[in-house]
Order: structure tokens, then C-alpha cells, then sequence
């Protein structure tokens, strides 16, 4: 008997499926699988639909084929640097929980998570957490961000987990829809998943006072269905977030802000480091690109494309 389902969690060489009717499997994937040339750490990520076969003893079952994806987001496994790391499959949103503070995001880690999801087609969403923790400079600096972001596309939230400040609009994005929530660690995903479904006892951590970072709470990606009408995928904290299979003739198609402008430069394939008449490096100088994301860019240009990728 072949049944369909979702996979829920994954824990390396065992994931969780929920069927249709709502039975949960504990599912390993058929060998076959590894020998297909998949340079992914995770054949089968949350959010894919399988099929699998039930097995004699109960809740057990093999995964034997892997549906085809609408979208997924991935990631360079920062132990293979030719492999990647499928975070999650199928999603309608990538929200990303970022704190100006205790601990910090850099502007760099955002920007690779929003040209990811660029990349895969999958709209995005900047959060900013733990407004209720800032100062008047910390707030400034929360705002000028989140014009920038807000500008370009990107739709932003002020809200705080611990007080349930702004908390409604967040739910109103989640509305039916499966949303990948992710973040370094520390940023409060736990405790904003729990604040949302007051039934959830995801467990959350606390702040190293040595490094001011956070301590990770979530060990694997698991997928949560929530009294809105969706499902959420909590991940692990991600202290990286390498860009995969990205070329650099189209980076800057990713930054939508470039996007619209690149017609203007004198040369088609300009790269927009060093050539003149390039219509992004003005952009730059007049302030309508922040100055922050044209560094960024330049990073990604200059750092994370080699031979082996």
C-alpha cells in the first residue's frame, strides 16, 4: 500500500511524514536515492511531499519517491563546500527574524537570505524583534533599516515576541500559509512561533553574556501547523547563510533595486565594480541605493563564487 504525505521533520536519516489522513510515520528514504547525484547534505527536506510504503510494525515506513517542488531555499553547507543544504521545500513565504541588538544581525546575512529567496522565487519578509528591548539610537538604526528594506520591496515588521506588541499584523501575514521562519540564533523564532499559537512549547533559549549571541534551541527543521490556516518551519539557528549554484552575471538581478537599473549602464554586462558609466555605482553615490547594500554586493561578488560551486 502506497500512501502520500508531508514531510514534517527531519533528523538526518529519519523524517517525519504525516499522511493525509493525519497519521504520523517515522520514514527512512530508500537507498536508491543516494546514488542519484544529489549534492544536497538532505535528499528530503520539510515541506516535500512523498510517497511512501507503511511498514508491518506500526508507525514505520520507507520514503520511495520525492514529488516534484514548487520552490524550495537552499544553502552552502559550511562543512562540504560542494554540497548545500535544502532548509525547506514548497513554501508561500521566507520570513527572516532579525534584532538590531542582543544579538545582532548584519545587514550581510540579511541581504544573502533576501537574494536567496529571490533566486528560488519564494516572497520574503524582514522582522525585526525585540523592539521593546532597544534605546532611542538602537530604534533609529531599526527604523533607517527598515526604510531601506521597506523601499526597495521588502515588506517589514517592528513587533516584540515578549510583549505581543504589533503581533496581530504578524499574524495576519501567516494567514494560511506555509512560511519558513528563520534567523540566527537568539533572534526569538522559538518565542514568536510560541506567541502566535499559545498551544506550542517550542523551546527557547537565552543569550550568551560572553559573546552576546544566541545558544541554539531548535536541532532540526521541523514544520508546525498552526490555528491559521498554515504551517510554519522552524529551523535551526544559521550563523551562515552561503549562496549556492549563483552566477555572477546575475547576482545583481537579485537586488531589486539593481534590477530596475542595470538597462541604464553603458555596458550590458556590467558587472558594477569597476566599469564606467554604470548606472548602480551612480545610484550609489546619489543615494538611492544604500550605500550598505552596495557593499554587500560587492562582498557576495568578490567572496562566494569559486570554480567548485
Amino acid at each position: 500500500m502506497m500512501l502520500r504525505g508531508l514531510v514534517l521533520r527531519s533528523t538526518g536519516s529519519w523524517y517525519m511524514v504525516r499522511a493525509d489522513d493525519g497519521s504520523v510515520f517515522e520514514c527512512r528514504l530508500r537507498g536508491q536515492y543516494r546514488i542519484r547525484g544529489i549534492r544536497t547534505t538532505n535528499p528530503v527536506a520539510v515541506g516535500d511531499h512523498v510517497s511512501f510504503e507503511p511498514e508491518a510494525d506500526g508507525n514505520k515506513g520507507v520514503i520511495v519517491d520525492i514529488h516534484d517542488r514548487v520552490n524550495f531555499i537552499i544553502r552552502k553547507s559550511t562543512n562540504l563546500s560542494k554540497a548545500s543544504h535544502i532548509i525547506a521545500a514548497n513554501l508561500d513565504l521566507a520570513i527572516l527574524v532579525a534584532t538590531v541588538d542582543q544579538p545582532r544581525t548584519s545587514t550581510g546575512f540579511i541581504d544573502r537570505f533576501l537574494v536567496t529567496a529571490e533566486a528560488y522565487h519564494i516572497a520574503a519578509v524582514v522582522v525585526f524583534n525585540k523592539i521593546d528591548l532597544y534605546n532611542v539610537i538602537q530604534m533609529k538604526l531599526l527604523d533607517d533599516l527598515t526604510k531601506v528594506y521597506s523601499d526597495i520591496g521588502y515588506p517589514c515588521l517592528q513587533l516584540s515576541a515578549r510583549t505581543g506588541l504589533n503581533l496581530d499584523y504578524f499574524k495576519n501575514i501567516l494567514q494560511g500559509k506555509t512560511v519558513l521562519i528563520s534567523g540566527h540564533s537568539g533572534v526569538g523564532k522559538s518565542a514568536l512561533i510560541n506567541a502566535i499559537n499559545p498551544g506550542f512549547t517550542i523551546k527557547t533559549g537565552e543569550i550568551s553574556s560572553v559573546h552576546n549571541k544566541g545558544k541554539h534551541t531548535t536541532t532540526f527543521a521541523e514544520m508546525h501547523a498552526t490555528d491559521l490556516g498554515g504551517w510554519i518551519v522552524d529551523t535551526p539557528g544559521i550563523k551562515e547563510f552561503g549562496l549556492y549554484e549563483f552566477e555572477q552575471e546575475t547576482l545583481s538581478q537579485r537586488f531589486p533595486e539593481m534590477r530596475d537599473r542595470m538597462n541604464k549602464c553603458r555596458f550590458a554586462n556590467c558587472t558594477h565594480l569597476h566599469e564606467p558609466d554604470c548606472a548602480i555605482k551612480v545610484a550609489v553615490e546619489n543615494g538611492e541605493i544604500a550605500a550598505f547594500r552596495y557593499k554587500n554586493y560587492m562582498n557576495m561578488m568578490l567572496n562566494d563564487f569559486s570554480n567548485d560551486n
